[in-house]
């Protein structure tokens, strides 16, 4: 017998009196035609006042609609104890502060020693049966929040406020230069190199994307800069600061490629330079994620403090403006 997670329920009103049990459940509760396809047909998917039922059957004021999913659990993900922050978790989300160096899902070349791995084997010992589910991912070497859905109806109605632009993702950066103005848009479209196709740059032909950053300190060598996407693209902020000739500090891949009109940068590909030994990575922190929670309509905002290894790399420039 299959195994179901708490029922997510709405009691019809006055105003819903006689509407379709299927426009009930895609209006009111916001089930996607994908979703819905695939409940119904589980034992316990859609029930009305307790009764399985057909969702063509109409709805009277009072009625109380409840859509069941299945427990799953991730097969294919080797459970690990890697441990990991909590930053917050109920029954329908959890929320992490990933460490840098950290691969959110296992990839062809890297099945274990990643941030699925460890959930899976937390979730595992707390006796959960749950899929691992990320809604967005980050860069490996990039640190920050990862917001994880614990069912299908969690993860597509976050997914849906990303496509939508409701969810506030905000980064932490630290440049080389200090950007001027010190704040503005970057709009530049991005498709990958066709020299090497890892890469991403800004051209014409590339698919529209759009940063908004702001200088927030500014210092001899460089600059920390808060970031908003307004897309999602891969790599967006890492091209989008170099085509501005400010490539983030740390970043072995983009730092020495140059910006617009192909200008040097301050420091050669891999070279920290006078940062050498404060930061081992791209100096990119995930430090704000908001959004409406799907079941309780609340809003909310997590924000995590810089990485120790960004900390270091903030107080080594302060330094050296002394």
């Amino acid at each position: 017998m299959s195994a179901y997670y708490k029922p997510i329920t709405y009691t019809v009103t006055e105003k819903e009196d006689g509407w379709l049990l299927k426009t009930v459940l895609q209006r009111k509760l916001g089930v996607s035609r994908k979703l819905l396809s695939r409940i119904k047909l589980t034992e316990r998917g859609v029930m009305l006042n307790g009764e399985r039922v057909y969702i063509s059957v109409p709805v009277k004021a009072g009625d109380l609609v409840a859509i069941s999913l299945e427990q799953e659990v991730s097969d294919d993900i080797l459970p690990q104890p890697i441990p990991f922050d909590i930053v917050f978790e109920d029954d329908a989300l959890l929320i992490v502060n990933k460490a840098p160096g950290v691969i959110v899902h296992p990839t062809h070349g890297h099945y274990t020693d990643t941030l699925a791995n460890g959930v899976v084997y937390y979730w595992r010992e707390k006796g959960e049966k749950v899929r691992f589910r990320p809604v967005h991912r980050l860069d490996q070497e990039t640190s920050g929040l990862v917001a994880i859905a614990k069912n299908a109806y969690i993860h597509q109605h976050i997914s849906e406020q990303l496509i939508a632009g409701k969810v506030t993702k905000k980064y932490t950066a630290f440049v080389y230069g200090c950007p001027r103005p010190d704040e503005g848009v970057i709009d530049g479209p991005i498709d990958r190199d066709p020299q090497e196709p890892h890469r991403r740059i800004v051209t014409p032909a590339g698919y529209p994307a759009v940063t908004f950053y702001k200088v927030s300190e500014c210092y001899a060598l460089g600059a920390m800069v808060d970031l908003r996407l307004g897309t999602g693209r891969t790599h967006q902020i890492r091209v989008h600061m170099t085509s501005i000739d400010h490539p983030l500090i740390g970043d072995k891949m983009y730092t020495g490629t140059g910006g617009r009109g192909q200008l040097p940068v301050v420091q050669p590909p891999g070279d920290s330079g006078p940062f050498d030994g404060a930061i081992q990575r791209q100096a990119l922190h995930a430090s704000e994620l908001g959004f409406r929670h799907p079941l309780t309509g609340e809003e909310l905002l997590f924000r995590v403090p810089l990485p120790e290894d960004m900390e270091n790399l903030r107080r080594k420039l302060q330094d050296l403006d002394s």
